[in-house]
């Protein structure tokens, strides 16, 4: 409403002057009289007879500003209020969507407490209190508590670590409790409206509302609901930690140049505060595939378990859509459920994408003729020459590795997390807000200043040849740098802590590598010589950051470099914060060594013998012997 229009609907006048819109659907004529040509949330058979009033509270026949606006709820999904607006249709939904891990956090707030040295990888703390609806999965715990406040008047210990502070104002911006960071890429709303209302990056409104400032921020795109959220609304939180939203499109945050310049002369607009360059995309992005189309709904809006990571929340693999060599596709979850976007037809396996009128034919590593009575028999394998070698040849690479360990094209890697706490300045708490609207309470402006300010800034980044290990699964996966927190604490000029780096419980650096998914599949997979003679990969680092110069004389809080999170004896140098997850032992090492001695004198002969793929060295008959052993 604009001051006019409000000016007028005070003084009783609005009714008279303002015609209202003819929505046939909303019986709230008064909410009409100044929002004229909003758009109706949803067009489905039972929500589209929903009032203004059904959703957001207030009163729909009044003409007033502020009666018309008495006990709104401007966003009535708001985990707060939702159990008297989605949850009364939605109720099994709302429910479970509490204890998703969207909603708790658990596998952040561990892993950074992790690595302060507070607690160990067992999640023990979430958002806020939560009881689990299921038990007795793997992963999964029965309850869990919010995380402590920090107190800088105490001594640090188990529950009065700097940690939570960092996550209380930096880290946990992006829970469905809350709605989000107030800047370009991060806005969106909080409850069922942080997926399912789209937001553009600037967060403007485009629709009709003749009430709504078009160039205001904070707006979702319309007022309306959808149940395909786009890449871009999952990347609005999947751009810090690993960044998968953001790398799956291709995107790799750059030191801050915002080069090329724009046209003007200008620097190109930040997105998440970073400036980015463009790589290689995901080829399931290329081919048209957003996160819906692979994640379900189980993952995203929870199944009433309470999961310690994303690793056991997650339930599909590379397998349920493209088999392996020796299996054919599931087309199911992990916990046996049918992907409802799957299926057979004939020899071939589709996937119809959510959201739009486009099916694709997914490429099978074991095809499969499906006979008229259902039955499945096997087909010839369609491998390349390089794939035969890699997946056929050397079988242990199916055994032993994940399949995004090869095909990863690159992965984002952020060296070194530079974090300043000022304990003179209190600051925004992502957990604690106070407003009149219980839904707008986890808005930025409302958050109590019950933290403390943080500056963040980092050494380096990279995104080529980024180190391997095993992960929960016991396999070879892509491993990038965790929290790798050099912690500095001050008093406004008074220095307190100077760039300190924890111990964990379990006797390792708090600086941490951690295993991911990266979401940069490629169809060219990685290079024999990039994983088999490149120490970097094996995790012992290159040799080339030394750390003591980066620091004043004497000074320096680690004695081996951020690359390098295992020694060549397999001694573990720094934290992994997944259980079950750790860098290669020496038996490891060495044979991967090996094989990398071997491909340096048979490159010639494995060239002789066509198994080289073009730009890449395979393998002779000796180099497969030892990889198999």
């Amino acid at each position: 409403m604009n001051n006019v229009t409000k000016l007028l609907a005070g003084l009783g006048l609005a009714a008279a002057l303002l015609a209202p819109a003819s929505a046939a659907w909303d019986s709230d004529k008064g909410c009409l009289t100044c929002h004229e040509g909003i758009e109706r949330f949803a067009d489905t058979k039972v929500m589209s007879k929903l009032s203004c009033t059904k959703c957001h509270n207030g009163d729909g026949k009044a003409t007033e500003f502020d009666s018309a606006h008495a006990d709104l709820w401007a966003n009535p999904t708001d985990l707060r209020v939702v159990d008297n607006t989605c949850g009364k249709c939605h109720s099994k939904d709302v429910k479970n969507a509490k204890t998703s891990i969207h909603a708790t956090m658990s596998g952040m707030i561990s892993g950074t407490r992790y690595d302060f040295g507070s607690q160990s990888r067992d999640s023990i703390h979430a958002t806020y209190d939560v009881k689990a609806l299921k038990t007795g999965r793997e992963g999964t715990v029965e309850s869990l508590s919010q995380i402590p406040s920090y107190d800088p008047t105490k001594a640090e210990s188990d529950t009065n670590s700097i940690g939570d502070d960092y996550l209380r104002n930096q880290c946990l911006r992006c829970h469905i409790w809350s709605d989000g960071h107030q800047r370009d890429g991060d806005y969106r709303g909080s409850g069922c409206a942080a997926c399912h209302v789209e937001y553009s990056n600037d967060a403007t409104y485009q629709g009709g509302d003749k009430a709504i400032d078009k160039t205001q921020k904070d707006r979702p795109i319309k007022h309306k609901i959808t149940r395909a959220p786009s890449v871009d609304q999952c990347q609005h939180c999947h751009n810090r930690g690993s960044r998968i939203g953001v790398s799956y499109k291709g995107m790799m945050e750059s030191d801050g140049y915002g080069t090329p310049y724009k046209d003007n002369g200008g620097k190109q607009g930040k997105l998440h505060g970073k400036h980015y360059n463009f790589l290689q995309a995901d080829l399931h992005y290329d081919a048209g595939l957003s996160c819906i189309d692979c994640h379900t709904k189980n993952e995203m809006h929870g199944d009433g378990y309470l999961y310690e990571k994303k690793e056991h929340a997650v339930e599909i693999r590379c397998a349920t859509c493209h088999g392996t060599t020796t299996t054919p596709a599931t087309l199911k979850t992990t916990h046996g459920d049918k992907m409802n976007n799957l299926e057979r037809n004939g020899d071939q396996v589709i996937i119809n994408l959510k959201g739009q009128d486009k099916s694709l034919e997914v490429p099978q590593l074991m095809p499969m003729k499906q006979q008229s009575n259902g039955e499945l028999t096997p087909m010839p394998l369609a491998l390349s020459p390089a794939g035969k070698v890699a997946m056929m040849d050397i079988p242990v690479h199916m055994e032993k590795l994940e399949c995004h360990t090869c095909h990863s094209g690159w992965a984002p890697q952020c060296y070194g997390c530079h974090a300043k706490q000022d304990i003179s300045k209190p600051n925004g708490d992502w957990l604690s807000g106070k407003s009149d609207d219980l839904s707008k309470q986890s808005n930025k402006a409302n958050r109590d200043k019950t933290a403390f300010a943080w500056q963040e800034s980092r050494s380096y980044v990279r995104w080529d040849s980024a180190g391997l290990g095993i992960n929960h699964r016991g396999k070879v996966s892509t491993y990038v740098p965790g929290c790798q927190v050099f912690l500095t604490q001050v008093d406004g000029d008074k220095p307190i802590i100077s760039n300190k780096a924890y111990t964990t419980k379990d006797g390792t650096s708090g600086i941490a590598h951690n295993p991911i998914v990266p979401h940069t599949t490629s169809k060219q997979a990685r290079t024999c010589t990039d994983c088999h003679t490149n120490p970097k990969v094996w995790g012992v680092g290159s040799g080339i950051y030394k750390v003591e110069r980066n620091f004043p004389a004497g000074e320096a809080p680690i004695d081996f470099e951020l690359e390098r999170f295992v020694d060549e004896s397999g001694k573990q140098l720094q934290a992994t914060n997944h259980k079950g997850a750790r860098p290669f032992n020496k038996a490891e090492q060495d044979k991967i060594k090996r094989v990398g001695t071997c491909i340096a004198c048979h490159a010639s002969e494995a060239k002789k013998m066509g198994q080289a793929a073009p730009n890449d060295i395979t393998h002779s008959k000796l180099i497969r012997e030892q990889m198999n052993k």
